[in-house]
């Protein structure tokens, strides 16, 4: 089996009126868009993941809106591997001078042809 990897440098969003968290490859470009349940995978036109938007995020993580408004230092490792997805996202948040990391991970079967990849994104 061969898996195509990238690696990239990332963006990151917040949107706290609408509590949508946001993180994305600055360096490719998305073409369509896979929903789950409250997160939409965004896909380039070679199926890489490069895009994650996390809706009722705040709910989603656990955590305080005002918190995830400054995010400093983030990464995620997308894999499709054989009809699964698996999104790792490790993020660093501060609270109250001290600085927490969060490392959720979305695993979700689709029926989605998209070929073996792996993209791994971060700021640092």
């Amino acid at each position: 089996m061969t898996i195509k990897n990238v690696k990239c440098k990332g963006e990151f969003d917040y949107d706290y009126k609408h509590d949508i968290l946001f993180f994305k490859s600055a360096e490719r470009d998305y073409v369509k868009s896979l929903e789950l349940d409250n997160v939409v995978l965004d896909l380039d036109r070679e199926g890489f993941i490069v895009g994650i938007q996390i809706f009722e995020a705040s709910e989603f993580l656990r955590m305080s809106k005002s918190v995830l408004l400054k995010i400093p230092q983030w990464s995620f490792e997308a894999k499709f591997i054989d009809g699964k997805i698996e999104v790792r996202l490790m993020f660093q948040i501060v609270i109250r001078n001290k600085v927490i990391k969060n490392n959720p991970i979305i695993i979700q079967q689709t029926s989605e042809k998209l070929p073996n990849s792996r993209l791994v994104c971060e700021v640092r």
